[in-house]
């Protein structure tokens, strides 16, 4: 269930072969290849990515539970290993073997939608539209084209943990976690200066996602280039540098992995850090002073929207199988089989309302329940901040520039310039 990286080599390739296969023609008209009208019939081509190892039975219920419902149609169902998935859909697009329903996630969705072989759900299946959360299907608009090119899957998000204990010494309520940036920064500097130093609030530099959760606006309104380098994505890093400074930042955030952070707040040097249900039991077993002082709250925003990752069902636009394609990823994604997949590994339906089951509402004492509710109720209304067009490498110069301008090596203004310019260039030749 892990989202692999992607390198910018692989996504550039998979835009390179979209864009090729694209020159060669366009989907057929009514009744043929990239309708979705008609009788719901032939064998649907359905891909996954890195699911059948441990959901073979849920997804071979789902298929058989489809053809049922629909006798005239039959599923096929391919899974691809995490490692190397962007150059498979490259291949794919290179050579028009591209699956009928293929799981992607928007930035591998985008490029074959910039080249016509995605087909516009909101076009061939807006009827759908509503039964999905509004933040779940805008999650699936490309940047500069119209429409949806994937039904929404499974949404995923992360609470705050923070440490009770640690906030009380400090003189901070332990029931009042920071919900505002700038009532983080406050709290941070506090806890850095009554603890001589030696308890920071945070262990990792901001993301695109931070800069975002602050309220930056990350790409203009035609999504054609980069704009965090604005006033606000410079008063965030500034913030960052103050914190570096005063001991409120840890002093390896610039070069610490979320394993790392993690240690730092098990080992009680750290008082805030992002987890999930599983770091949640590993604190029981192996931190128990930690987990009886543990705390759970959302993650800081501006915004009042917390950060949505989000999976998606794409339907080839090139399907000889439209009909039965458009159905089957519409099957999946529904809110009874996308319930039954949330209760077979932690992750959260995209479907509207059902975040409201006691499921997802009710807790029973267990970790697994606390996160799963804290989880829950931020995603009703999360927007995923990430844009689509930020590969790998353009989050590698974000990174380097940010370290830089938390260091004092740069201008937190001249550093966001820099990393803006060298990302739109490389959104110009991707």
């Amino acid at each position: 269930m892990r989202m692999p990286r992607r390198t910018a080599a692989a996504t550039a390739a998979l835009v390179a072969s979209a864009l090729a296969l694209a020159a060669c023609g366009s989907p057929g008209g009514s009744g043929g290849p990239g309708s979705a009208s008609g009788k719901v019939e032939g064998q649907v081509t359905f891909q996954t990515w890195n699911l059948k190892a441990n959901f073979k039975d849920y997804f071979e219920r789902v298929i058989a539970d489809f053809e049922k419902k629909y006798p005239d149609a039959e599923v096929k169902w391919v899974d691809q290993p995490a490692e190397g998935y962007p150059e498979k859909l490259s291949a794919d697009a290179a050579g028009g073997t591209l699956p009928d329903v293929v799981n992607v996630s928007p930035d591998l969705a985008y490029p074959l939608a910039k080249a016509g072989l995605a087909l516009d759900l909101e076009k061939a299946a807006g009827k759908y539209r509503g039964e999905y959360l509004g933040g779940a299907w805008q999650s699936q608009r490309m940047p500069g084209l119209p429409g949806v090119y994937a039904f929404p899957w499974y949404l995923n998000t992360g609470p705050m943990f923070y440490n009770k204990e640690l906030f009380a010494k400090a003189g901070l309520d332990p029931d009042k976690p920071p919900t505002s940036y700038d009532q983080l920064f406050e709290d941070a500097l506090t806890m850095a200066r009554k603890s001589g130093r030696r308890i920071a609030m945070l262990a990792g530099t901001p993301s695109i996602e931070d800069f975002g959760r602050y309220g930056v606006r990350l790409m203009n309104k035609r999504g054609t280039e980069f704009t965090f380098n604005g006033p606000q994505g410079v008063a965030l890093l500034r913030h960052y540098k103050e914190l570096y400074a005063a001991g409120a930042l840890d002093s390896q955030a610039l070069t610490a992995q979320a394993e790392s952070a993690g240690r730092k707040f098990q080992q009680q040097s750290v008082a805030m850090n992002p987890g999930s249900a599983h770091d949640l039991e590993n604190f029981k077993k192996e931190a128990p002073g930690l987990y009886r002082h543990i705390g759970i709250t959302d993650a800081v925003n501006n915004t009042g929207r917390a950060n949505m990752y989000v999976q998606g069902l794409m339907v080839n636009a090139r399907s000889k199988v439209t009909p039965a394609a458009v159905a089957f990823a519409h099957f999946v994604t529904d809110r009874k089989n996308q319930m039954a997949f949330a209760k077979e590994v932690t992750i959260f339906p995209s479907t509207k309302g059902s975040l409201d089951d006691p499921y997802f509402t009710e807790e029973d004492g267990t970790d697994a329940t606390r996160v799963r509710v804290a989880s829950a109720r931020s995603l009703k209304t999360a927007v995923n901040y990430t844009p689509v067009l930020l590969s790998d490498q353009m989050k590698t110069v974000l990174r380097n520039a940010v370290a830089r301008a938390v260091q004092g090596k740069q201008s937190p203004k001249a550093a966001l310039d820099g990393a803006a310019a060298e990302c739109n260039r490389l959104l110009g030749t991707g």
